[in-house]
């Protein structure tokens, strides 16, 4: 199973996965001489333009809330302070979590939500606004996976800290006045090991995530821009060429995808993504040969990977062996307690069962970590359903 790479989310997702650049056409003309000759243009049909200038612009009304809701609130005050509570209080914006897409700034302002890439950048934008220093950080260690159809998504998690005002300490940071902004609750935060990071990464990162949700939807052309514009705006960030050699396989470019992968992998050898999806590139190509030391490599580095009691569990649920299920999808869960699907599943076999209470339990935790609003309403009305049985 190929997997892309998403910038944020448990609560907040990265996906396995542009240039200043008017057309795609344009775009398709500068390659950078850092990049390898990964890209099969003419393979894909010209799509949508891809602006970066878009991703962190503001408009009217964001300019219109910066002034009456922060700089008003901070005149005798801290402006950093004065945007935290204009984004935390819920009676203010009213941000909403949603992983269904990344957007830009001015979407998820106007949308009221977004994944935590989309979060990141508005509260980028609105910083800028006000002149504040910002800094960008992953945060290392809290990658997850989730699924879409027959895709597999990786996610990582990234943040912001703001500083002074530009222009009042220009020689170094006042580390006393930093403050991080994150969209994990903070109990989740405590003690994470974070890397910095680029603005360009930042673009990047969303470009990469435009990329694969583009193609899980079947936009093949579009994705392709969308990876080849996040290489093109950071050709460092390895998440993108995964993204790339994804898109490229399932559009057929076999050879390609074969050369976009060995690529990432040379940069990565020991990331078990490209492993997984070089070897499974291999074999496609009719090269078993080439591809058995990758799943050997992969084999030791990840013995069961990701969604593996998962799969044996739905297993279980068809030979109708609930008892069994429960122990897989909970064997699940103890890897990855926050994957709303893993409850959903759980609570499917209790259900089965007749142990309507623990099925309720779990639709209850499937609901609370859903990422997108669809998804908490399907778990929502099943909930309402059981409760209206067992009362």
């Amino acid at each position: 199973m190929m997997r892309p790479y998403f910038a944020c989310a448990r609560h907040l997702m990265r996906l396995l996965a542009a240039l200043l650049c008017a057309t795609l056409a344009a775009c398709a003309t500068t390659t950078p001489a850092s990049l390898p000759p990964i890209f099969n243009d003419s393979d894909f049909v010209p799509a949508a333009a891809i602006d970066a200038s878009q991703v962190f612009a503001l408009d009217d009304a964001m300019r219109q809330y910066v002034q009456t809701q922060v700089r008003h609130a901070a005149r005798n005050g801290n402006p950093r302070l004065a945007l935290y509570e204009a984004l935390y209080d819920k009676s203010r914006l009213k941000l909403e979590y949603d992983a269904a897409m990344t957007r830009n700034a001015r979407e998820t302002f106007e949308a009221r939500s977004g994944n935590c890439m989309s979060l990141v950048i508005m509260t980028a934008a609105l910083a800028h606004e006000l002149g504040l220093q910002v800094r960008y950080q992953e945060v290392l260690g809290e990658e997850s996976w989730s699924r879409s159809g027959d895709m597999y998504f990786v996610a990582g998690h990234v943040n912001l800290v703001l500083g002074q005002r530009l222009g009042e300490n220009p020689n170094n940071y006042d580390t006393k006045g930093l403050l991080v902004i994150d969209f994990l609750p903070s109990g989740d935060v405590a003690g994470y090991r974070t890397r910095e990071i680029s603005e360009a990464t930042v673009l990047a990162m969303y470009m990469n995530n435009r990329a694969a949700e583009t193609m899980s939807e079947g936009q093949l052309d579009q994705a392709y821009w969308w990876a080849r514009a996040a290489l093109l705006q950071d050709p460092s960030f390895s998440g993108a060429y995964n993204t790339l050699g994804v898109i490229q396989f399932r559009h057929g470019d076999l050879a390609q995808a074969r050369r976009t992968l060995a690529h990432a992998l040379m940069r990565a050898p020991d990331n078990t993504v490209l492993l997984s999806n070089l070897a499974q590139a291999l074999e496609a190509s009719g090269m078993p040969d080439e591809a058995l030391p990758l799943r050997r490599r992969l084999l030791a580095l990840q013995p069961q990977p990701p969604f593996h009691y998962f799969n044996l569990g739905k297993a279980a649920m068809q030979r109708n062996d609930y008892v069994q299920a429960i122990q897989l999808f909970s064997r699940e869960i103890a890897r990855d307690p926050y994957y709303h699907e893993f409850h959903f599943w759980l609570a499917q076999a209790y259900a089965r069962l007749g142990q309507l209470e623990q099925a309720g339990k779990q639709l209850e935790l499937a609901m609370d970590n859903s990422t997108t609003r669809g998804d908490h309403t399907v778990y929502a009305a099943k909930l309402q359903r059981l409760r209206a049985i067992t009362h």
